[in-house]
Protein backbone atom coordinates (compact mmCIF):
# COMPACT_ATOMS: atom_id res chain seq x y z
CA UNK A 1 0.00 0.00 0.00
CA UNK A 2 1.38 3.36 -1.16
CA UNK A 3 1.37 6.45 0.77
CA UNK A 4 2.13 9.72 -0.81
CA UNK A 5 4.82 11.66 0.71
CA UNK A 6 3.14 14.19 3.27
CA UNK A 7 6.77 15.88 3.77
CA UNK A 8 7.51 18.64 1.84
CA UNK A 9 10.29 20.75 1.99
CA UNK A 10 10.29 22.91 5.27
CA UNK A 11 7.69 20.93 6.26
CA UNK A 12 7.73 18.36 8.93
CA UNK A 13 5.61 15.19 8.99
CA UNK A 14 3.97 13.02 11.92
CA UNK A 15 6.87 10.43 13.33
CA UNK A 16 3.98 7.84 12.65
CA UNK A 17 1.27 7.21 10.69
CA UNK A 18 -2.54 6.76 11.79
CA UNK A 19 -1.93 3.20 11.38
CA UNK A 20 1.25 2.56 13.22
CA UNK A 21 -0.51 4.33 16.11
CA UNK A 22 -2.97 2.08 16.27
CA UNK A 23 -1.16 -1.08 15.91
CA UNK A 24 1.11 -0.29 18.64
CA UNK A 25 -1.37 0.99 20.84
CA UNK A 26 -3.34 -2.11 20.75
CA UNK A 27 -0.18 -4.01 21.34
CA UNK A 28 0.59 -2.18 24.62
CA UNK A 29 -2.76 -2.30 25.94
CA UNK A 30 -2.62 -6.31 25.09
CA UNK A 31 0.99 -6.14 27.08
CA UNK A 32 -0.57 -4.47 29.99
CA UNK A 33 -3.80 -6.94 30.17
CA UNK A 34 -1.16 -9.95 30.05
CA UNK A 35 0.76 -8.16 32.90
CA UNK A 36 -1.72 -7.74 35.19
CA UNK A 37 -3.39 -11.09 34.51
CA UNK A 38 -0.42 -12.98 35.15
CA UNK A 39 0.05 -11.21 37.75
CA UNK A 40 -3.54 -11.70 39.72
CA UNK A 41 -2.70 -15.38 38.59
CA UNK A 42 -0.30 -15.49 41.21
CA UNK A 43 3.45 -14.66 39.00
CA UNK A 44 5.88 -12.64 40.74
CA UNK A 45 5.96 -8.92 39.61
CA UNK A 46 9.46 -9.64 37.20
CA UNK A 47 7.87 -12.88 35.85
CA UNK A 48 4.35 -10.87 35.15
CA UNK A 49 6.04 -7.93 33.39
CA UNK A 50 8.21 -10.53 31.32
CA UNK A 51 5.27 -11.96 30.44
CA UNK A 52 3.43 -9.10 29.41
CA UNK A 53 6.27 -8.21 27.40
CA UNK A 54 6.67 -11.82 25.21
CA UNK A 55 3.03 -10.82 24.23
CA UNK A 56 3.69 -7.30 23.20
CA UNK A 57 6.28 -8.18 19.36
CA UNK A 58 3.22 -11.19 18.28
CA UNK A 59 0.47 -8.89 19.62
CA UNK A 60 1.99 -6.03 16.54
CA UNK A 61 2.48 -8.62 13.92
CA UNK A 62 -1.25 -9.67 14.94
CA UNK A 63 -2.31 -6.40 14.81
CA UNK A 64 -0.37 -5.54 11.48
CA UNK A 65 -1.88 -8.01 9.65
CA UNK A 66 -5.63 -7.86 10.59
CA UNK A 67 -5.58 -4.02 10.43
CA UNK A 68 -6.02 -2.74 6.72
Amino acid sequence: MAQANRRGPGREGPLLSQRAAIVFLLAALVGIGATVLAALAGQVWPVAVSVGGGVVAPAVLFFNQIID
